[in-house]
Parts: C-alpha cells; sequence; structure tokens
C-alpha cells in the first residue's frame, strides 16, 4: 500500500473516531423524536457479535463465565436486540468514559446488579485496553476506576435496598421503612438500582426471620406486597435526598428467570439446553409481575427516574443464561444470572443510548 493510500486510512480512522460519537448521539436523539421505543423489539443473530470475549476480561467473575465454564455452543453470542423502528447505537467504550469524565457511577442492588456492573466494566475495558485501571474491594463495595478519565463504576451489594438489621438475640429483621444504608449512596452522579430476587427466598436462603413494618411484625407477608411497600420507602428516600440536577437516577428494571417452560412453551423445560432465543417480540408468559409493581411505584413519583425497562427483552432469552456452566456446576442450576458476554451488555448498551441524550 503506497504511502498517500496509508495517509488516507489514517485520516479515515481519526474521523471516525472522533466523529463516530457524535453520530451515536444525533442518532439517540433521532430515536427520540420520533418516539422509538427502545424496549420494543426482537433479537437478530448478528455474526459481529458479541462485543467482547471472556478471555479479554481478566477480571469477570467465575459465574458469569459461560465459555470458560464449559459451555459447548455459541449461538447465544451472536443476538443483538433490534429496537423496532429505529436503531440501538452501538456501544463505544472511550465515548463513554469521555462523557462521563470527572464523573462517577454506583450501581445498588443485588447479584443481578453485578452481572450488569461486570458486562459494564468489560465493555468499557476491553473497548480501551490500554487505558489503566484499578479494582478495589471493601465489604459490600467494589470500585472500578480509569484514572485518566477520572471515572469511577462502583457497585454496592444490597439486595433489598431497604434494611436487614440484626438484633441482640441475633433474630434478623427486615426493615421495611428503614432504609438507613441510603447514606451510602449518595455523592455519586449516576445511581442505578435493581432489587427483586432475594425477595422471592425463603427456608435457608431468606437472610431474614421477621418483617417489619412501624410498629408491626410479621413472620412473613405476600412477597409482592412486600417488595411494593419496600419499594415505596427506596422512592421516598429518592425524593428526600436526590437533586435531579446533579444526580442521575436509573432503576434497572427486574431481570427474569427461566425455571418454568411453561411460560415459553416448552412444559418441563429450564433454561438448560437452551440455544436460541424465544422469536418474535412478545414474552408469551405475559408481563412479569414484580415489574409492573416497579412500574407503579416509579408512576407515583415526582422525581425523574428513568427505568431501564428490560423485563420483556430479558424474558426472551431463554437462553443465555449459565445453566450448569455457572459457578455451582451440575449441583446448582442457575437460569437467574445472566452469561458474559450476553444479555447484561443490552442493558449497558441501552443505558449509553440513555446516558448519550443526557451528557
Amino acid at each position: 500500500m503506497g504511502s498517500f493510500a496509508i495517509s488516507v486510512v489514517l485520516l479515515l480512522s481519526v474521523f471516525i473516531q472522533i466523529h463516530g460519537a457524535d453520530y451515536h448521539t444525533e442518532e439517540a436523539r433521532e430515536n427520540a423524536r420520533k418516539g422509538c421505543d427502545l424496549f420494543h423489539g426482537s433479537w437478530v443473530f448478528d455474526n459481529s457479535y458479541p462485543l467482547y470475549e471472556s478471555s479479554e476480561c481478566p477480571f469477570i467473575e467465575k459465574e458469569f463465565d459461560c465459555q470458560k465454564n464449559g459451555r459447548p455452543d455459541k449461538y447465544y453470542l451472536k443476538y443483538k436486540w433490534q429496537p423496532t423502528g429505529c436503531n440501538l447505537p452501538r456501544f463505544n467504550g472511550e465515548d463513554f468514559l469521555r462523557r462521563l469524565r470527572g464523573k462517577s457511577l454506583l450501581f445498588v442492588g443485588d447479584s443481578l446488579s453485578l452481572n450488569q456492573w461486570q458486562s459494564l466494566t468489560c465493555m468499557i475495558h476491553t473497548a480501551v485496553p490500554h487505558a489503566k485501571y484499578t479494582l478495589t474491594r471493601a465489604g459490600g463495595l467494589s470500585i472500578f476506576t480509569f484514572p485518566s478519565y477520572n471515572v469511577k463504576l462502583m457497585f454496592f451489594r444490597d439486595a433489598f435496598l431497604v434494611d436487614i438489621v440484626s438484633e441482640s438475640s441475633g433474630i434478623r429483621v427486615l426493615e421495611l421503612d428503614s432504609i438507613e444504608t441510603g447514606k451510602l449512596w449518595k455523592g455519586a452522579d449516576i445511581l442505578i438500582f435493581d432489587s427483586w430476587h432475594w425477595w422471592l427466598h425463603s427456608g435457608r436462603k431468606q437472610p431474614w426471620d421477621f418483617i417489619q413494618e412501624g410498629n408491626h411484625v410479621y413472620r412473613d407477608m405476600n412477597r409482592l406486597v412486600a417488595y411494593e411497600k419496600g419499594l415505596k420507602t427506596w422512592a421516598k428516600w429518592v425524593e428526600d435526598n436526590v437533586d435531579p440536577n446533579k444526580t442521575k437516577v436509573f432503576f434497572q428494571g427486574v431481570s427474569p428467570d427461566h425455571l418454568d417452560g411453561v411460560k415459553w412453551g416448552q412444559p418441563g423445560a429450564n433454561c438448560e439446553k437452551q440455544i436460541l432465543p424465544v422469536s418474535g417480540f412478545k414474552y408469551p408468559g405475559g408481563p412479569h409481575t414484580a415489574e409492573l409493581v416497579l412500574e407503579k411505584v416509579l408512576r407515583a413519583m415526582s422525581k425523574p427516574v428513568y427505568l431501564l425497562n428490560v423485563t420483556t427483552l430479558s424474558q426472551l432469552r431463554k437462553d443465555g443464561h449459565p445453566s450448569i456452566y455457572g459457578h455451582g456446576g451440575h449441583r446448582d442450576m442457575d437460569c437467574s444470572h445472566w452469561c458474559l458476554p450476553g444479555v447484561p451488555d443490552t442493558w449497558n448498551m441501552l443505558l449509553y443510548a440513555a446516558l448519550i441524550q443526557n451528557y
């Protein structure tokens, strides 16, 4: 190749790097102008996927690395989310960091929130592999920092958002109207919340013994009712503590499991050996009841909270879970979390599309 041709290629490369982010910005704004619903669509095969390989992400949690854990198929890696009537901006990790320069983003929630945080750190690291990073963990807080951009991507484990208090007797109480841990969330520029998965646990996996609301103590209650009460306490915390001019608030939405094949027309099945998504844009099992509760609480709020409405698009991905290729192998069927690369990458592309309109 001649020197002139090389110069043209280099100039074109620089042009794309500089103006590609501008194109994504305009694309996102055009979607907003058209009133395009990025959360309504279907999964289509795209051989350019995945966005990264798990081997390129040295800090990935073992439980999410399905390929390393022996999953033999790769079709689940090749699907992209295609909204109806518009396109989802392709993720640009360097642009993401530039937009968030000097800012902090905090995920607060359970292991599904960890799933999304881990996805985002992998997506950015593999997009800008030469950018130095630090990863520190202390208690329930994990901090992933890109020093040259002064960007912090943090995860704080708080499955219920409301408090669980251990009394001197050893009894653990889930306090539906208390949210003392909220003081640890203050100061972040972007907050992304998630909660539902642990509200259903019972028996040995249940991390509380009683539920308290005001002066009333209960051995148990309907979990959807408890979830709504807890969300209302969280909503009040947002109303009382968040300045929308300084902090953007997101809620991840409810991440579905795939334990019951009846919901997608395959009785007796679960997520094991599923290699294809549910076709089309409508989930046969209908809307998720917890998502309906979440939407009800968000509608009643006066402060803006952006719902990353990932429930339906994730319901369509019965093929995306670790199943026996998670942390527990054949001893622990995992139809709740998601393989990485995988579905949470799309959650983060939707987050990126939302941030483009704000930063």
